[in-house]
């Protein structure tokens, strides 16, 4: 893989994958003047092979792209690149559009039309939780589950569960407070931007996947498996028990 341009490194590389001019060289011209490294492309097919070239902190994708679903780009480059933080752009505000850009691997998502202040203060959100050092603590042991925050690695019985970034992360807060009761509220502040406003459907998403692999790594495990329990705590949020189940 090729990185960015020598006079590129060392800023926050952005992928930008939108078919409309307009917004596009208006996204391409705003980053950059807020020392942002950008790539613009109008297609998937474009973005997925410049993808495989370059190194790319951001990935900023229109859901709404000519010749392929946006959907698809967000999984294969989840899939590709785990730590990739991806930012769905979408003139689409049902539910279950947002919910499905959400489940395909996007961290976040802006509904169209939205100011580039907007999309600075969050990028700044979770870039700064991604490069801010602070002591990590001990592997957590919960049954047969290892949380190793250091080496960032999920383990039931020594395999590794593939968790998506979000999902760790809840994982990680909800592990270091088992036995207690976190609202939602603390959750996206933590896990997402202390600034969030708006729907917090994105933590909902989060929990499912989050859940369905724990589900599916003590399936596949071939040796029987306590895994911890997430309780939901209707009208508050989420309590990990302190004894799996």
């Amino acid at each position: 893989m090729r990185t960015p341009p020598a006079a590129d490194r060392g800023r926050f590389g952005v992928l930008i994958v939108e078919d409309d001019n307009t917004i596009g060289r208006h996204l391409e011209t705003g980053l950059r003047s807020n020392d942002y490294a950008t790539a613009w492309f109008r297609t998937g097919a474009g973005a997925l092979t410049e993808a495989a070239q370059a190194s790319y902190d951001v990935l900023l994708l229109d859901l709404g792209l000519p010749d392929m679903d946006g959907l698809d780009v967000a999984r294969t480059l989840r899939a590709r690149f785990p730590d990739l933080l991806i930012i769905i752009l979408t003139a689409r505000t049902d539910d279950i559009d947002v919910i499905a850009g959400l489940d395909a691997g996007a961290d976040d998502y802006l509904v169209k039309p939205f100011s580039l202040t907007v999309l600075l203060a969050r990028l700044r959100a979770h870039l700064r939780r991604r490069t801010t050092a602070s002591p990590q603590p001990e592997p957590v042991t919960l049954g047969h589950l290892v949380l190793d925050e250091t080496a960032r690695r999920c383990t039931l019985h020594d395999a590794d569960i593939p968790l998506r970034p979000k999902e760790f992360e809840l994982l990680a807060l909800l592990s270091r407070h088992a036995g207690e009761a976190v609202s939602r509220e603390t959750l996206m502040a933590k896990v997402w931007d202390e600034n969030w406003f708006g729907s917090t459907k994105t933590l909902d998403v989060t929990m499912a996947g989050l859940r369905r692999r724990l589900t599916a790594a003590a399936k596949s495990s071939p040796r029987p498996a306590r895994l911890p329990q997430i309780t939901t705590l209707r009208g508050h949020g989420y309590r990990l028990e302190q004894e799996p189940g």
